[in-house]
């Protein structure tokens, strides 16, 4: 009788072991399901990222069955840390920050356009300070001009330049990698020539600068995109998927009914006050993504300033599958 009752312990024991353990792998394994649908975004307090904030407005995201956790940052070198540090699955960036990422293995993907220039709204302007007297392309051969050494900044100045006619020997570029100094410095007539991003730009203009010229003088120049991880790309593609179907819907929105989302471009992007109630919200380019020329392009001139050692493939970086169909 003894040893029956030892034995019922024994076997109740192993059966609440069991049921335990069956408990706990079902937990993972919905802790796991859970995660493959979560999906965390880096965003820098600029125009492009508006449809992210569109999208969790309307709640196209959790309609798509996923979970979108907004990350604001306040530079993009905390933004790049984060998905180095494996914190973060996709980021709104640049072209040539994406190449820069991959320049040993592949580390992210660009799946999207999420801003290019559009009439009467470029991404970057070239100004002159109100009283420099400058107010073309050629008066600016030898002139140091504000910009982000080593950045799209550079890039596109650069490229804007030879565009309206100056030999790259009569280009002079000074560093001031921080934003609201270059404004000020250009507005003071410490620097004569600034290139400076939207909303910056337009509130320069505002005070009294004057534009030489901007990114739509030369088509396919400028473009920020949509970038997820590796790591997302091969263990969340389904989240991946989802997530570029609501940002069409929330594009799609805005180029509609732009003045609707005025308010929420107030509260989550840094436009400045003189130019809030005027500042144009932009159009954004649905089912477009970066080019080859364009990519080949970057590159090239990465390596020309030494900043890759080697060249980067457009088929390792950019990825056509996530476009909405």
């Amino acid at each position: 009788m003894e040893k029956r009752q030892q034995l019922r312990q024994q076997l109740q024991k192993s059966i609440i072991i069991t049921l335990l353990l069956l408990t706990g792998l079902c937990s993972t394994s919905i802790a796991a399901g859970e995660e493959e649908h979560r999906l965390t975004v880096a965003l820098l307090p600029l125009p492009d990222v508006l449809p992210v904030y569109v999208a969790l407005e309307n709640g196209y995201f959790s309609s798509e069955g996923i979970t979108v956790q907004p990350l604001s940052v306040g530079s993009a070198v905390e933004r790049d840390q984060l998905l180095q540090a494996g914190k973060i699955d996709a980021m709104i960036n640049e072209i040539s920050g994406a190449a820069l990422f991959n320049r040993n293995s592949v580390q992210m993907q660009i799946v999207s356009y999420a801003r290019i220039p559009e009439e009467g709204v470029p991404l970057f302007r070239l100004l002159a300070s109100p009283e420099s007297g400058i107010t073309k392309v050629a008066d600016l051969a030898g002139v140091p001009i504000g910009v982000s050494k080593n950045t799209v900044i550079e890039y596109v100045t650069e490229k804007m330049l030879i565009r309206g006619g100056l030999a790259a020997e009569q280009i002079v570029s000074r560093s001031v990698p921080v934003l609201p100094e270059r404004l000020q410095l250009l507005l003071s007539g410490q620097l004569k020539a600034a290139t400076l991003p939207e909303p910056l730009a337009s509130s320069a203009l505002h005070a009294g600068a004057v534009e030489v010229i901007n990114d739509l003088a030369l088509p396919g120049l400028s473009a920020s995109v949509v970038s997820f991880s590796r790591q997302a790309i091969e263990k969340k593609s389904g989240a991946v998927r989802q997530f570029m179907k609501a940002w069409d819907r929330a594009a799609a929105d805005l180029n509609a009914t732009p003045e609707n989302y005025r308010a929420l471009m107030l509260k989550k992007i840094r436009v400045p006050k003189n130019v809030q109630d005027s500042y144009p919200i932009p159009r954004f380019p649905r089912g477009k993504n970066v080019t080859r020329e364009q990519w080949h392009d970057t590159v090239a001139w990465l390596l020309e300033k030494k900043l890759l050692k080697k060249t980067v493939s457009f088929d390792d970086a950019v990825s056509m599958d996530f476009l909405p169909r």
